[in-house]
Order: structure tokens, then sequence, then C-alpha cells
């Protein structure tokens, strides 16, 4: 015999309930099939009840809506000819419940006798419906009320069964019968007076699993709305498959730590007996299902599952006078029991100093009034201090029978979140190893979920998910160069990078599922909101995914005022905007501290030379125990791209105009003519070499005449440079004079730091630098004489977004 249950979504509407009689057709054996209410049906007779034990009349308005659901049903699974004699006697029922809940009302007592009578009566006309549909479909079947098979003592809401009786009564009524189908109400059972009881929460899956141990089914299917255990709650965590074979031990495991499509006590009836259960989806029949079996594959991941259990409260009790005295955690655990708390987790320091346990939040207040008042003594003499509660925490556990034979597990999973701020307040592991728990923040649930199920269950796979500011010229090539290289990066490097945020001056837009690059331009001016970089932090914040980037695009001066904030949370910040680490020493030092405290990468090749690996090949300089001893350097490819083509045939100021509109310069080229930007520029190579400086210590060379520093805005600042015109000539005619070419240069030695513009001899180096090219001489103690060389194009939206591009990347190999 085949043993089916179909839950309140299976037979939450007439599709779903057609649904279930093909698959009942297609069965090839006799076949025992258990239904719950429908859908929402039992929670709206909960409520019914509640109202009326108020004296509120709205509950008739609840019983009309129960009607309607049920009549609906009937006019769609059944001919007309057959609806009317269905249709009567459901309202038959209904009208019973009526006269219950005016009973209750006018009493104003409702007992759990009357309770269970209530909520009976949606699994009463849900199998009544559907036995009515089964024959209708030309289906053998026959209508078994539970309450004449499935015996229990006199709890109500939660009896207890007596399987001695149920399984001589189940024998009488299967072996009586010739039917093929045998249809029973799920969750609900009767006393030796033949009173209602039932079989509290999961009840139906209960009841399924008491038939197939009294018939010694073969199986016992478990149809549901998923395709069977996942390895993570999909809801929360993309990525998760069904399990393919799992073990009653991790199956009860999982199911304690939230796994909702299977309740622990309908396991031990089939485990006495060693009956497979199989979970399967009603809306996908073909679909394979997890099967739960008594030992489980052991090919595959060692961690079965990963779940979870919201809405957690920490209470620690604690206290010098605990250490070494027999009977503290009797007396606490006793004084939990009394009112009925369930403890879901436990850990004790060997010291015996404290013991942690967690319960649900909604119980906490009790549970401290009751430990308090227990421990009132040890209170008031200060051996133990008052019961401490933490509130907004969750359980996350790992699950596998076969994890204990592994080592690392644990050093994995708790590294993981580690690298992903996802802090531990407490864990518990049994010697067995099957289950692997520990608390952590209820915000940090999806990261954590997610974190762990990328560590053990995909391919290695890390997803990076960016947040992009500024997406102007080089932030669009940055996102055209992601969507270009994202199936090589996901072979090649195993990331996949995935666009959360982006944002300009006027909008921001966010998608959580990433969004789709090949429109971004067109989301971002029609579903963006108003941009606003401290309402971008905090979304960015709120979302709360693991392995996060901060990019910033933009030469804004705001924006690095955030990266402090970003990194305290873990979350990596990449930077082509120089301003941060050109800033107050203090400030660069703490972000690099920051950086190292939180794991969180800080990246900013693209300060200096763009795309070219400068700061990169000056760091690995320093960590191998070299020594810088002097820089000299053509650092801004706006000026050289300036100098080179100021040649006489145009004025400078064209030379510039052309520049910036072709990407070169800052939006303000003054920024660039200046020499504020070279200057930034060598003081992060400095600092990168360990030196303490700050921008005031270098000396600055300025080439621009006084009119041309005193401009107040960009468009006098351009005026000038036409007015001046003569002054930039003379320039260039005193190099040619000595056959040089103009380079503006920044020179370290010896502790000090200088820019300006040279006169560079055919001999060296720096002549033949083109366009828009940098390079830099580290001169070091093992380039004493031949300096180490980088050079490159150094300006450009390609270029500078590619060094973005590469430290992405780098954050993802961290």
């Amino acid at each position: 015999m085949i043993v089916s249950k179909f839950g309140g979504t299976s037979v939450g509407s007439a599709e779903n309930i057609k649904r279930v009689i093909q698959i009942v057709k297609e069965k090839k054996e006799q076949t025992a099939i258990v239904v719950s209410a429908l859908g929402g049906v039992t929670n709206l007779l909960i409520e019914a009840s509640d109202l009326a034990l108020k004296n509120d009349l709205r509950f008739e308005k609840i019983v009309d809506q129960i009607e309607k659901r049920h009549f609906e049903a009937i006019e769609n699974l059944l001919p007309h000819d057959n609806q009317t004699n269905c249709k009567a006697e459901v309202a038959k029922k209904l009208n019973q419940l009526k006269e219950i809940l005016h009973s209750i009302s006018l009493l104003n007592d409702l007992s759990d006798k009357t309770s269970a009578r209530i909520v009976s009566l949606g699994e009463i006309m849900s199998s009544f419906i559907i036995h009515q549909a089964m024959l209708q479909n030309a289906l053998n079947a026959t209508l078994i009320d539970s309450r004449e098979v499935i015996k229990t003592d006199d709890n109500y809401l939660n009896a207890e069964v007596d399987f001695e009786l149920t399984r001589k009564n189940l024998k009488d009524a299967l072996g009586s019968n010739s039917a093929e189908v045998f249809l029973f109400p799920g969750f609900i059972s009767s006393n030796q007076s033949n009173e209602t009881t039932t079989l509290g929460r999961g009840g139906s899956d209960y009841t399924a699993a008491i038939i197939a141990n009294a018939a010694g089914a073969n199986i016992l299917e478990i149809w549901t709305d998923v395709s069977g255990m996942y390895t993570a709650n999909p809801k929360l965590v993309r990525q998760a498959y069904p399990i393919e074979e799992i073990s009653y031990q991790e199956a009860m495991e999982l199911s304690h730590f939230g796994a909702k499509v299977l309740y622990p006590p309908t396991i031990q009836p089939v485990l006495d007996k060693r009956i497979p259960i199989l979970i399967k989806n009603t809306l996908s029949a073909k679909d394979k299902g997890t099967l739960i079996a008594e030992k489980s594959l052991v090919s595959g991941s060692t961690v079965k599952g990963i779940s979870h259990i919201e809405d957690i409260a920490l209470l620690t009790l604690e206290g010098n006078g605990m250490v070494g005295v027999p009977g503290i955690s009797e007396r606490l655990f006793g004084a939990l029991a009394k009112k009925g708390i369930n403890v879901k987790f436990i850990t004790q320091a060997s010291s015996e100093h404290s013991i942690c346990i967690a319960i649900d939040s909604d119980e906490s207040d009790l549970a401290k009034k009751s430990v308090d008042q227990e421990f009132e003594f040890e209170i008031i003499q200060h051996k133990v201090n008052p019961l401490i509660i933490e509130t907004e925490l969750a359980i996350i556990a790992l699950v596998g029978d076969h994890m204990k034979s592994h080592q690392g597990i644990s050093g994995r999973m708790f590294s993981e979140l580690g690298a992903n701020n996802v802090n531990i307040r407490a864990i518990a592991q049994g010697s067995t190893e099957k289950n692997i728990s520990a608390v952590i923040s209820k915000n940090d649930v999806k990261k954590a979920l997610n974190t762990l199920h990328a560590a053990f269950f995909e391919d290695q796979i890390k997803q990076i998910n960016l947040f992009i500011v500024g997406v102007g010229n080089v932030g669009g090539k940055l996102l055209e160069q992601i969507k270009l290289q994202a199936d090589y990066l996901l072979e090649k490097q195993h990331l996949q990078l995935r666009v959360v945020a982006i944002s300009n001056s006027r909008k921001m837009f966010f998608r959580s599922d990433g969004i789709e690059l090949s429109d971004w331009a067109d989301q971002l001016e029609q579903q963006g909101e108003k941009a606003d970089l401290e309402g971008f932090i905090d979304k960015m914040k709120g979302l709360n995914l693991r392995n996060s980037v901060f990019v910033d695009n933009t030469a804004n001066d705001r924006v690095p005022d955030l990266y402090a904030d970003c990194l305290s949370d873990s979350i990596a910040v990449v930077a082509c905007n120089k301003i941060a680490c050109s800033s107050a020493f203090d400030n660069y030092q703490h972000l690099k501290y920051l950086s190292r405290k939180y794991n969180a990468p800080f990246l900013f090749e693209t300060n200096v030379g763009a795309g070219l690996p400068i700061i990169d090949t000056l760091n690995n300089l320093i960590a191998s125990g070299d020594e810088i001893t002097e820089i000299q350097a053509v650092l801004s490819g706006s000026l050289n791209f300036v100098f080179n083509h100021f040649n006489g045939e145009t004025p400078f100021s064209e030379v510039v105009k052309r520049a910036g509109e072709e990407g070169y310069t800052e939006p303000d080229p003054r920024i660039d003519l200046s020499g504020v930007d070279v200057m930034r520029k060598i003081l992060i190579l400095m600092r990168e070499s360990g030196l303490q400086s700050e921008l005031n210590d270098i000396k600055n060379e300025s080439f621009l005449p006084q009119s041309s520093l005193d401009a107040d805005t960009v468009p006098d600042f351009l005026e000038t440079l036409i007015t001046e015109s003569d002054h930039f000539n003379k320039l260039r005619e005193a190099a040619e004079s000595e056959k040089c070419r103009l380079k503006y240069v920044a020179s370290y030695k010896d502790g000090k730091a200088s820019v300006g513009l040279q006169h560079i001899p055919k001999e060296h180096p720096f002549y033949n630098l083109d366009g828009k090219d940098n390079i830099v001489l580290f001169y070091t103690n093992r380039y004493k004489d031949q300096p180490l060389i980088i050079k490159g194009a150094g300006a450009g939206a390609d270029v500078t977004a590619s060094g973005i591009f590469g430290d992405i990347i780098r954050t993802g190999n961290k």
C-alpha cells in the first residue's frame, strides 16, 4: 500500500484538487489518501472562534467566507446536477458551526473540546468534497472518517495516539473494503468517548504517518507545494536545490530548524517500521522530490542542508555562585518547563560560569519572570545575575550525517561567516556532529544562508554584489566591461559579478536580484528614485548581501566620507576617486585600519595611473622587503596629452578643450592643470611606500599664470587660457630652444616631493612618452642603478574602467 498526504496548498483550489485526482489515478496499487483542509480554512475557523469569544458578530462573515470557498470548489469540480446534495451537506456542517459560535458568544466560553470540534470541520468538509470529485472521476474510492479509526487520549488539541487500538481499527476498516482508494481527513481523531480530538501542529502529516505505520505501507508520500526538502530555504537562497536523498535523522534535524515541508513528529511512526518518506510537489508532479530513508547517500556534500529558525531570544544565566554548584541547570530548565517554554538551543561554558539557551522571542518575558523568581535568593545575594535576554536573533544550522567524518566543517562555517561580518553570539555542536548551530542576528540570516550555501553546495562560485556610484564615462565603460566578461569570469575564475545598484548625480536604482546590464541606462532613468548618497549607503547596508563591494567612480568630495561606514560593515570599497587616500593622513590610515579590522578590501589602483599596476607593484616591492629611495614619474595622462599636442600649431586653450572633450581631464580642468591631481598621486605613492606625509608637504611649482590660479569658475579659467596664450607659448618655446619636451613631472627623494613642469632631454625615458601615457620610475635598494619602470596609458575611460574592474576581481579573490 502507498499512503499519500496532500496538504492545504495541494487542495487549496479546484484546479489543484484536479491535479491531486490525476496523481491518484496514476497509482498502480492500493492507496490511502490523507487530505488537509482547503488552504487557509483552518486559520479562518480559529479566527471565527476568537471573534465569537469576544462577542464580535463578524464571525458570521468569516463563516460566509468559508462557505463561499467550499461552494466554489464544488461548482468547479462537480457537474451541475451533482452539486446540490454536496452543497447541502457542506451547508449543514456550516450551520452547525454557526450554532456553536453563537453559543460561545453567549456563554463567553471556549473550551478545548469545543475548539477541536470547530477546527476539525475544515478536514471533514474538504475530504467530503474531494471524495465526491473522485467518484465523479470514476475512482473506486471510499471515505473513512479518521475519528472512527484513530483513537487518542482526552487532550483535545494535541492528542496522544493509542497505536494498538488504532492499528486494530485500521485493519478492520481496510480489511472489510475492496476499494482501490481510501480517503481520510487528516488532523482529526477521537477519544474513547468518540469525542473529536485533534493531533496538533502538522496533524495531517501525522495522520498519514499513523496510517502508514498501521497498514505497513511501502512508502509514505507527502505532497506539498515544493519539490522536496531543499539545501536551504529557496525563498532566501536562489541557488538552493532539492536534496535527492536524506536520512531520517537529517530530516528531523532540518525539520526542527525550520524546514516546514515536514514536521518532526511525522517521522517517528514510519521510522519505527523503516518506511521511506517521499516529499513531492503537487504542482510539479514529475519532479523527483526528496526520499527520506534510513540511510542517505554518502556521495555529494557532507553537509546535507542549511536551515534556520527566526525570532529567537538568547537567555543567559551567569554568576560566580554557579561554579561547581550542582542542580543549577536542573533548576533553570525546571523553571522554564513549568511555564511550558520549549528550549531550542543550549550551550554552557566549561567554567560553569554561564549557561546560554535559546527560546522563541515571544516567550522571553515569561521566561525571565520565571527564572528570576526561581533564583531570587541567589540574585539577592549577588551569586547569580538576573536573567539576561537578547532578542532579534536567529539560529542557523548545518545538518549532515557524515559531517563527523570530515575535518574542518566547523572552522569553514565560522570563517565564511566571519569574512562576511556575521557576528556569532553562541555556538552549539553535539558529539554526533550531525548538527552545528550558531545564534546570529536576525538581520544577517539571508546573508549567512547564502554565504554558507555558496561554501558548501555550489561549485565554489563566488558571487560579488556591486553597488556603483558614478555611471558616466568611466562607470558606463565599467558596466560594459562587466557585461562582456561575465561568462569568462564565471567559467575561468568562478566569479559571478552582480550589479545590484547604480547611481548618478540625479537618480539611483536598486534591484536585489541584479540589474540587467543590456539596458541599465533606461532602467536608471525610468525606474530610478532621486539620488541620495546617504540613502544609497543605508539601502546597501539594509540589503546586507554577502561579498558586497561599493564602487566609487566619481570625483565627488562627499563620497569618500562614506568609505568608513562601508568598511565598518565589511563592505569592500573600490575607488578611482583620489580624495580619500590623499586626505589627511589620519583619515587615510583609519581607512586602512578599518579594511584590516573588518576584512573588507580597500582598493584604489586607479588612483595612480588608471589601469596601470603601479600601486600593486609598489605594494609587492614593500611586502617583499624592498625600500623605495626615489620616484620619478609622469602621472597625469591629461597633462601629458596636453603638452604632447601643444606643438605650436594649436593654441594651448584649444588643446585643453580637446583633452576635456575626449575625457582625459576631470570635469573641472583646474584640478589637472593646477597640479593638484598629480600632487595627490605622488602623495598616495609616498604613503603606500610607508611615509607619513600630507598634501602640503609636496612642493607645487605651477606653470599657470596668476590670473588662471585666481579664476573662480571653470568658464573664467578657460577664458584665461586664451588671454594668457603668450605665457604658454613662451613655456613651449623655452623648451624647444633647449631641444627638450615639456613634461609635468612628480618627484620624490630623501623624504621630499615636488611636482612641476620640466624640460626633458632626448636621452631621458620621459622624452618619448606619447599621447596620454604615464610612466613611473621606482628606484629601490634592489633597483639602484636601473629603475623599475611601469609605462602605459594613464588616462581615458576604458583604461580607468579596466583598472577598477581589476580591483573588483581582486576583492573576489581575497
